[in-house]
């Protein structure tokens, strides 16, 4: 992104998608290096990229790691976290075997779970005031009123002026 949690747009819609993802490794085994880490950081962007979308952040400790996210609203997270978790797993496990079979059992790297949170925007409080909030409908009688001071001005005083009359106006 050029400006930091900028609008982004799609065919038909306007977005700010942001998750935090936190995913585990398979028992919380010691299994992630430092050299993993940054490994991880390049797949998990390259494959935001090919669906759409991209990784603000990224950090990681020797069993989990958390990324920041922004995505596309036609991507479906579960799917999104099924292709990080699964190409990321295929590359560690291609790059670093011999550092990882002793740590694992078995084929999987990461917990079949995840946690996410949806991040950004404003706080649930305001939003939830702001759409509480909104205004409804006009009703027959503001509509009648609305008509009836359509171009009317007011005096400094805040009555108002007299209409002026003209060939259009009753």
């Amino acid at each position: 992104m050029t400006k930091e949690f900028e609008w982004r747009t799609g065919r038909s819609c306007v977005f700010k998608n942001f998750s935090h993802l936190i995913f585990v490794t398979k028992f919380r085994r010691n299994a992630l290096t430092q050299p993993m880490l940054l490994r991880l950081k390049e797949i998990f962007a390259e494959t935001l990229e090919q669906m759409k979308g991209e990784l603000l952040e990224f950090g990681g400790e020797d069993d989990h790691v958390h990324l920041m996210i922004s995505y596309h609203p036609s991507t479906a997270l579960s799917n999104l976290v099924g292709k990080l978790k699964g190409k990321s797993s295929y590359v560690l496990r291609q790059e670093f075997w011999d550092e990882i079979k002793t740590k694992l059992w078995g084929t999987r790297f990461w917990s079949p779970s995840y946690c996410v949170v949806s991040c950004g925007g404003a706080p649930l409080e305001i939003v939830k005031a702001y759409v509480e909030n909104q205004q409804a409908p006009n009703s027959p009688k503001n509509i009648e009123r609305s008509v009836l001071l359509h171009g009317r001005k007011r005096n400094e005083d805040m009555t108002w002026k007299p209409r002026k009359k003209n060939k259009d106006t009753p």
